[in-house]
């Protein structure tokens, strides 16, 4: 299997340089196979410029992560606050946003899907909080619907998750430019997330 040819992009600035030349790297190569060096040269920065913004190549990959969740937590809660009062309409617009969100900026949602083993203990309790908060609102969302008699699975926390991972898989396959723009996609797998609640017809 032929290496990944490493490329160079030239940008220069300052602290979000950095951070794209290492999520770039970290998407192609792991974050294992990244060194600060490669970081530097795809960001046309010295090493130890590099160090002005982050003490560490860990601190960088906490920091993707971390800003990653944030956003994407952002993204859903404004769905979920401007949704309907339904539990359908609210599982609808929660899923539409988490999917577009995974189809708009798939590399950081590969890191974070991949790299929370390469993270520090200190790195792995902070991701972990944020993703239980991520996974809370779909949570509560499918309890209420099962209560008020809207969802009929049984099985209310596998739900969840088989919904969430839905996001994560389809960072992994899908390309921009191809048949579904991502809200077309985004619609489609809000669908599919109705469907494993079993939600009553509309």
């Amino acid at each position: 299997m032929a290496t990944p040819r490493r490329t160079t992009t030239k940008a220069r600035g300052g602290k979000n340089v950095i951070v794209d030349a290492a999520i770039k790297n970290f998407r192609t190569f792991g974050y294992h196979g990244t060194s600060m060096r490669d970081i530097a040269r795809d960001a046309d920065v010295t090493v130890a410029a590099i160090y002005h913004h982050f003490a560490s190549k860990q601190e960088i990959l906490q920091d993707i992560m971390a800003r990653t969740l944030s956003d994407v937590i952002s993204l859903t809660r404004t769905a979920l606050l401007s949704s309907g009062s339904s539990p359908s309409d609210q599982l609808r617009d929660l899923m539409t946003a988490w999917i577009h969100f995974h189809t708009s900026r798939q590399s950081e949602a590969l890191i974070g899907a991949s790299e929370i083993r390469s993270l520090d203990p200190s790195g792995r309790r902070l991701i972990t909080t944020l993703r239980d908060e991520q996974e809370r609102m779909f949570r509560d969302v499918i309890n209420r619907g099962i209560a008020e008699g809207e969802f009929a699975t049984p099985y209310a926390n596998e739900a969840a998750r088989a919904v969430i991972e839905m996001g994560y898989a389809i960072a992994a396959w899908y390309r921009q430019g191809g048949d579904l723009a991502p809200q077309e996609m985004a619609q489609r797998y809000a669908e599919l997330a109705l469907a494993t609640v079993r939600a009553a017809p509309s």
